[in-house]
């Protein structure tokens, strides 16, 4: 397993750090993103989206369970977000696995709530609160 770490020391990093986790995406459409509740998951994949081209308005999909962007290459990037989810069906009611097949990048929050439907080639991004506005992000293949 390879592992490495972007310091983001505040906000106005998060370009920078967005574009360094863009490079590492080669290889990978399943992206999980863990942290705390307030970690900055959400702020976070809005700066790598950005950084993908992303025009649209990118907001957590906490009530709807997946949202869709797309590139600037016109390619869907598909965003979950788990966390109220009682047990992994519901997750495959609204067609999760078809979402992690497509061969488009899948990022997700809350991974751990599906952890059985999620296919064992994955990159795991961890942020971890290290200041009021600090975050340190983890990188694991």
């Amino acid at each position: 397993m390879t592992t490495q770490t972007i310091d983001i020391p505040s906000l106005e990093a998060l370009p920078a750090a967005a574009a360094q986790v863009s490079a590492a995406l080669q290889g990978h459409t399943i992206i999980c993103f863990e942290g705390e509740m307030g970690a900055g998951k959400t702020t976070f994949i809005k700066a790598l989206c950005r950084s993908l081209g992303v025009q649209e308005d990118v907001s957590s999909p906490t009530f709807s369970l997946v949202n869709e962007y797309r590139t600037a290459q016109d390619e869907p990037i598909y965003h979950f977000d788990f966390y109220r989810l009682d047990h992994p069906r519901e997750a495959e009611g609204i067609g999760a696995l078809e979402y992690f097949d497509s061969g488009y990048l899948c990022l997700i929050e809350w991974p751990s709530r599906i952890e059985a439907l999620l296919p064992p080639d994955r990159l795991l991004i961890t942020l971890t609160v290290t200041g009021p506005s600090s975050r340190e992000l983890r990188i694991e293949n």
